[in-house]
């Protein structure tokens, strides 16, 4: 078996690097997105990538990951509170004499981390920590149990500026800031076919010529706030204007809003669409992208929407009022206030100029959240670590 040298020991450069990129879950949602999009744009030539995941039944994104090329590693565990995925991790670690460990949300990271703590020394793989959402907003039993053993994280990383701002102070001296982004080529062959998947979208859902879709691309949890889109939506059109609204997500919530949906009587007017695997296709095909969330790192939603050249409305939370900017490439309004939102999309709905310039400052936004640039500076990072750099 190849080995790595011990730690602090001089570099094996005879060999490419190998990495483990540790989350959760794979299903949907934005942070295990990017981790497709990180195995997908890797640089083969000078890392070994694998993946392992936590949640057994959290897996639709495993194919799109192997696709790649890289391996994963399903550790099995049945739910939150089953832990015995730390032992088939610990079993992992000590096979794939891995060079760095790259953690990803707070629950991987909190036991993620003692796993290889636990290893003897000279077999202890780097570790990297990445943090996708504000500090304040996680669970207090997940930040008491994170916030000490992160000191002893090799690398910290934070996807945005706010969310490395809302962490402990001794933790943000430490902590890099790096947008991550995604496969803007994915988009730019939606917008070439732009006709065509607007009728293929608008056709499916039922939208009729003259008519406004909206759509929503978030998991059914409170942060995204559907409790306040829900209830815009019964006050939008009260004035004429004929808005359609579709959302894509799956989560805990799902019974909760149905019941919701029901009571506010807002019928096809807003489907609830589930877990779908083409939701940046719906969002080319619409007029408008909503995000009502409560709090937010920086969404992967929202680069999807300014890569596909769409009107957008959004809370002005998180890092989304430092990336746009109102009524330049986006409406923003204050979380938790449907007539507000309500407002801002009756506005856009009425105004086809409106939305299409919105919707090209939105595109030029896009530039910036090219995943290419996020791997390269990832990668650098993981190469300081190797090369023993401060």
């Amino acid at each position: 078996m190849r080995r790595r040298p011990a730690r602090g020991g001089a570099r094996d450069a005879s060999r490419r690097p190998r990495v483990l990129l540790l989350i959760k879950c794979l299903g949907y949602g934005g942070a295990e997105q990017l981790t497709v999009d990180v195995a997908a744009h890797r640089t083969r030539e000078s890392f070994d990538y694998e993946v392992a995941y936590i949640l057994a039944a959290e897996n639709a994104l495993v194919p799109f990951v192997e696709a790649t090329g890289v391996p994963v590693h399903r550790l099995g565990a049945m739910s939150n509170a089953d832990v015995r995925w730390t032992v088939a991790l610990r079993h992992l670690l000590l096979t794939g004499d891995y060079d760095i460990v790259h953690l990803h949300l707070p629950y991987a990271a909190a036991l993620g981390r003692w796993v290889v703590r636990s290893l003897p020394r000279s077999r202890r793989p780097r570790l990297v920590y990445t943090e996708h959402n504000t500090w304040d907003k996680h669970e207090l039993l997940l930040r008491a149990i994170n916030r000490p053993g992160l000191g002893g994280v090799d690398r910290l990383i934070a996807v945005s500026q706010s969310v490395r701002d809302a962490l402990p102070p001794a933790l943000r001296r430490r902590t890099a800031v790096v947008v991550h982004g995604m496969d803007l080529g994915r988009a730019a062959a939606l917008r070439a076919d732009r006709d065509q998947v607007r009728r293929s979208v608008r056709t499916e859902l039922g939208v009729a010529d003259g008519e406004v879709l909206a759509v929503t691309v978030a998991n059914l949890r409170p942060q995204k706030g559907y409790d306040v889109l829900l209830e815009a939506a019964r006050l939008v059109g009260t004035d004429g204007v004929a808005v359609r609204f579709a959302a894509v997500g799956r989560g805990p919530q799902k019974k909760e809003l149905a019941a919701l949906h029901r009571s506010l009587g807002l019928g096809d007017r807003f489907r609830l669409l589930g877990q779908r695997d083409d939701a940046l296709r719906l969002l080319a095909g619409a007029d408008i992208f909503v995000l009502a969330s409560h709090y937010e790192g920086l969404p992967v939603a929202i680069m999807e929407a300014t890569s596909v050249e769409i009107a957008i409305v959004a809370t002005a939370v998180g890092e989304i009022p430092n990336i746009l900017t109102d009524g330049v490439d986006a409406l923003l309004v204050a979380p938790g206030r449907p007539r507000e939102l309500a407002d801002a999309i009756e506005r856009l709905a009425a105004d086809e100029a409106l939305r299409n310039r919105l919707a090209k400052g939105a595109l030029e936004r896009s530039a910036l959240f090219d995943i290419t640039r996020a791997v390269t500076r990832i990668e650098t990072i993981y190469n300081d670590l190797l090369d023993g750099a401060a």
